[in-house]
């Protein structure tokens, strides 16, 4: 077995200060969006997601391939989602035991009302903290390393 190859200090810190400022990102995007909107960050996805489409809906498999959830953790937040008015579910007309998740108008309205503030949450702390150079630096390595672990050759 080979010996590892252990980070050395410059990639440590890379390594480590990304963790941290990824876990803390998060935490406070997700605090901004549910004081201002009243959504969790699952919330927010499966709203987004669902309203980008033309028809502001998508099969439930594809929805939870989106969200790198399995269908039946996706159902369930769906289903609660549903008791919200946000989304409906319907048969799948080309697959009796598929589902097809669809976007309500309450749902729209929310997404609305919410991307605004999400959008200026992501601006405060990200976006704006950063150079022009150093946001064309985050989309070409984020970039390379999606494409890295979405690859056939990546292992699941």
């Amino acid at each position: 077995m080979d010996e590892p190859r252990w980070l050395d200090r410059d990639e440590a810190r890379a390594w480590r200060g990304y963790r941290r400022m990824r876990r803390l990102l998060d935490l406070q995007l997700s605090r901004d969006l549910t004081r201002d909107a009243g959504l969790s960050e699952a919330d927010y996805d499966v709203l987004s997601d669902l309203s980008e489409t033309a028809d502001h809906r998508l099969r439930l498999t594809e929805l939870a391939a989106r969200m790198l959830w399995s269908n039946s953790r996706l159902s369930h937040h769906i289903t609660r989602m549903q008791q919200r008015g946000l989304v409906t579910r319907e048969e799948c007309a080309t697959d009796a035991r598929g589902s097809v998740v669809v976007l309500t108008e309450a749902g729209l309205q929310a997404i609305e009302t919410a991307a605004p503030g999400h959008v200026a949450a992501v601006r405060r702390h990200l976006i704006d903290l950063l150079t022009t150079e150093e946001i064309a630096a985050l989309g070409a390595l984020s970039e390379r390393v999606i494409d890295h672990l979405t690859s056939e050759s990546s292992p699941a």
